[in-house]
């Protein structure tokens, strides 16, 4: 399998994260990518040759769809070649843009090929083969909409996802309440609306992808070490709050460690 993560277009930047491309071209090969909670929702669009499966769900997908806010783990199932491109979204986008209630995508998804913009990008799509040609049209799309759009953004909601993201989710909600001159109650019901949680289940998400990237690269010489290092209260929770992300123990999830 190939990999690529490449930084978005500067017309979009403010909107997309990064843009994840993966492709297989060995046929009848069964490819599996797991995906865990990260903060972010995206834009997909998939061409497989015996589609694309979400499990433990057995759900297929259509060829450009959004997902929402990823709280379970689950997997990518395919079966052959494949390409998927993926457009991760900052999630104060979801609701504006499309038109749909962010807490509705959590753990699921939007078909965008059923909406008639949506099928008009999937057949442009398809007249490319190359990546950076489809890239664009994806791109082209997300500016023409927030063109159409970005006076209904909350960019208070924004600065405040900039903020927990920065803090690697280890900011205090009072102190970013502070500073966006909000109440803990008003930045939790505008967050909820347009993210799709709380600040607060944000902020964890965000601190667990810190953790399980340092865990990922084995840059540590002891559990503890991860631990304290994203601002856990103690090992258990940190194990805890790992197994509800991913299914497993830290230990299990990189089994060639030992602590």
């Amino acid at each position: 399998m190939q990999f690529e993560t490449l930084e978005p277009e500067k017309s979009v930047s403010l909107l997309v994260k990064r843009i994840l491309v993966f492709e297989e071209s060995i046929p009848d090969l069964k490819t599996s990518l797991p995906f865990f909670a990260d903060g972010y929702p995206g834009l997909m669009f998939q061409e497989t040759e015996n589609g694309l499966h979400v499990m433990p769900h057995n759900k297929a997908m259509p060829r450009l769809f959004l997902y929402g806010q990823t709280i379970k783990p689950i997997e990518l199932m395919m079966e052959g070649r494949y390409r998927l491109i993926i457009f991760q979204l900052y999630p104060f986008v979801l609701k504006s843009f499309f038109e749909v209630a962010a807490k509705d995508l959590n753990d699921g998804c939007y078909d965008l090929e059923g909406r008639e913009d949506g099928d008009v990008q999937v057949q442009r799509l398809l007249q490319y083969d190359e990546i950076g040609a489809r890239i664009t049209i994806i791109s082209n799309y997300l500016r023409d909409i927030f063109q159409a759009k970005k006076a209904s953004l909350d960019f208070a909601i924004r600065g405040a996802i900039l903020r927990i993201v920065d803090s690697k989710g280890q900011m205090p909600i009072a102190q970013l309440c502070d500073e966006l001159h909000l109440t803990e109650r008003t930045l939790e019901r505008r967050f909820l609306d347009v993210v799709g949680i709380s600040a607060k289940q944000f902020s964890r998400i965000i601190q667990f992808q810190e953790s399980l990237e340092q865990l990922t690269r084995k840059e540590y010489s002891k559990l503890a070490d991860i631990v304290y290092a994203h601002g856990y209260a103690d090992q258990s929770h940190f194990i805890r709050v790992f197994k509800a992300f991913t299914g497993k123990t830290p230990k299990k999830f990189v089994p060639s460690r030992r602590d």
